[in-house]
């Protein structure tokens, strides 16, 4: 088959993501992955950043031959009118608001255009921010399925809020503790942050809450970017309560090398040229730095993390992407004759291919945010961590990363912390991973993670199996559709 086949020979499965870079690089993956098994694949997502993709990479308008199958793009338009002044002062809810509006009309325009080309859709693959899409797989009388990027722990923690199964923090008890079914206990700021009474973010929690929560019964399966070994307890519980499968880590692909298919990207940023520095340094040395896509530092605390890097000594690779074209966000200042001090210890990039320095030699230990794809990425690569979450599921993340799956030491709680974390913190945690007592420890459990990752995803491993079922059952449901149809 490979390249040789047809579009309208495969079966056809749609993937509709959140328009963010953390989103759609799990849906790509994820597609790959299907791809990989005979499968025609679409990607999807709104215009908003699928203006940014095309311009960062190359983005063939013909179907990418993935193992057995093929891999396509289809961005749609979110009639969101480009204008300097709205985008630095919109907020996330007036968009996600606007686009379910205009994306119930361009989405299944475009989906029944894919009958109409012969290749009629059989499985709609849902992103949990933008619930509206159930609605469109319902209207269309497709099958729907969700991809979940985040651990199983934290849908848990949703699901059990949504459905009032446990107490949560309230505005008068906003510190108490949350003890969830087969889960460690978690402090009040351990708890995914969304879910805590003072969260800033309150649009997001409620996009989880009324997007999935309450369409989950619209879903014959949900999808997760996790594997067995690593939340077996969590996993073992929730099965009993709704349909999952963990498939992951979608990142690791054991049919293909980490430069194959590099063509098909959604990187919003290209990454630049690290791989021959991080070759100068010695094994186990450097220091990997990134807070992903969207987290954003105060500058005090950017100066703190540089003061703590000059201190310790210990090299670094640090990501410090530029702010988004049209936002309020400044470009981050580093202190005056920072790099001049740092000399070829240190480099800055403003992107880099982190799945492959996470699984270079020179790497140490990855000083990290927590979101999901970095956490998963970084234990699949059997990279040590130092935890710097924000938000979100980030904090939940950070307390696995340290105390269960043990292969972290804490240096920020999260945003609620509220307080600048000082040099003296970040030198000593440094120190601490590269080259204390523990980073001998560390790395011996990140290298058992490492081996169990790649068991799950290899032929005949659990995530492998998960993902043959749901293709299987797809064949089979949309056999039925089909002759329901007739």
């Amino acid at each position: 088959m490979g390249s040789e086949a047809a579009p309208g020979s495969l079966l056809h499965v749609f993937l509709v993501s959140f328009p963010a870079q953390g989103h759609v690089n799990p849906m790509l993956r994820l597609g790959k992955r299907l791809a990989s098994k005979g499968l025609l694949v679409t990607l999807s997502a709104p215009e908003l950043i699928g203006k940014e993709i095309r311009l960062a990479n190359k983005i063939s308008e013909q179907p990418t031959p993935v193992g057995d199958g093929l891999i396509r793009f289809e961005f749609f338009d979110d009639e969101w009118v480009q204008d300097e002044e709205k985008d630095k002062t919109f907020s996330l809810g007036e968009y996600l608001d606007h686009l379910a509006v205009a994306g119930k009309r361009a989405l299944p325009e475009l989906i029944e255009k894919q009958e109409e080309m012969g290749h009629p859709v059989a499985c709609l693959i849902i992103n949990p921010f933008i619930p509206w899409v159930y609605d469109v797989a319902d209207s269309l009388q497709i099958p729907s399925a969700t991809l979940w990027v985040q651990s199983a722990a934290s849908f848990s923690a949703y699901y059990h809020y949504y459905n009032n199964l446990v107490p949560f923090p309230t505005k008068t008890q906003p510190d108490i503790d949350v003890q969830l079914p087969a889960m460690p206990l978690l402090k009040h700021d351990e708890i995914p942050s969304f879910l805590h009474p003072n969260t800033p973010y309150p649009v997001l929690r409620d996009a989880i809450l009324f997007g999935l929560l309450k369409n989950l019964s619209k879903n014959f399966c949900v999808l997760m970017d996790t594997f067995e070994d690593l939340e077996k307890e969590e996993i073992s519980y929730m099965s009993k309560l709704c349909p999952i499968k963990p498939i992951g880590p979608l990142f690791k692909n054991p049919k293909s090398s980490p430069n194959s298919n590099s063509n098909v990207s959604v990187d919003i940023l290209k990454a630049e040229e690290c791989l021959e520095w991080l070759d100068s340094k010695p094994a186990s040395s450097v220091v990997y730095i990134s807070f992903g896509s969207i987290v954003l530092l105060k500058d005090a605390q950017i100066t703190e993390i540089a003061h703590g890097l000059l201190d310790s000594g210990v090299p670094f690779l640090w990501v410090i992407r530029p702010p988004a074209k049209d936002t309020q966000f400044r470009t981050v200042s580093l202190p005056e004759g920072f790099m001049e001090k740092v000399g070829d210890n240190g480099k800055l990039v403003k992107w880099c291919p982190q799945e492959l320095v996470l699984a270079h030699k020179s790497l140490a230990c990855f000083l990290t945010h927590c979101g999901w794809n970095s956490t998963l990425e970084s234990l699949a690569s059997g990279a040590p961590v130092i935890t710097f979450p924000q938000w979100g599921d980030q904090v939940t993340d950070a307390k696995y990363l340290v105390d269960v799956f043990k292969v972290g030491i804490r240096l920020c709680r999260g945003e609620a912390e509220n307080r600048i974390i000082p040099r003296e913190e970040v030198k000593k945690c440094l120190i601490e991973a590269t080259s204390g007592s523990r980073a001998a420890e560390l790395k011996e459990n990140a290298l058992k993670w490492n081996k169990l990752a790649g068991d799950a995803v290899a032929e005949g491993g659990s995530s492998d199996r998960n993902l043959q079922e749901f293709v299987d059952e797809v064949r089979r449901r949309c056999i039925v559709h089909t002759a329901g149809r007739r």
